[in-house]
């Protein structure tokens, strides 16, 4: 890469964009902040179940829509959507490698509780 070159945003930070005009954003690196419903489901053992999948599915079509319950008009559009977005989540899930050892679900859950109970004490 030629030095003075400027990359934008990956996928993950571009939802931290300010929004103002097109032409005044700034490409600026944020912690990313994800929807506290969609768990993380790579690397675990036993691996993600499709039931998981299909529900993270489920929360990530709610939450860009921005309803919990698509109307009439809406519900084959809204369905579609989940069961394509829960597809390519599962291919992801699967190509997905890593070195390192997976994670237990009983010990993630137990140090979720510990974070909530922290949060709210």
């Amino acid at each position: 890469m030629k030095e003075g070159t400027t990359i934008g945003p990956s996928a993950g930070e571009a939802w931290a964009l300010r929004s103002r005009l097109p032409e005044e954003r700034e490409f600026e690196a944020r912690e990313p902040v994800m929807c506290r419903n969609i768990k993380p489901l790579f690397n675990f053992d036993p691996p993600a179940t499709d039931e998981e999948v299909h529900d993270a599915a489920v929360q990530f079509v709610r939450k860009l829509s921005g309803t919990t319950k698509p109307s009439k008009r809406n519900q084959a559009a809204f369905e579609h959507a989940v069961i394509s977005i829960a597809a390519c989540a599962r291919e992801l899930l699967v190509t997905l490698e890593t070195s390192h050892p997976p994670r237990n679900r009983e010990e993630e859950a137990s140090k979720a509780r510990a974070r909530m109970a922290a949060r709210f004490a």
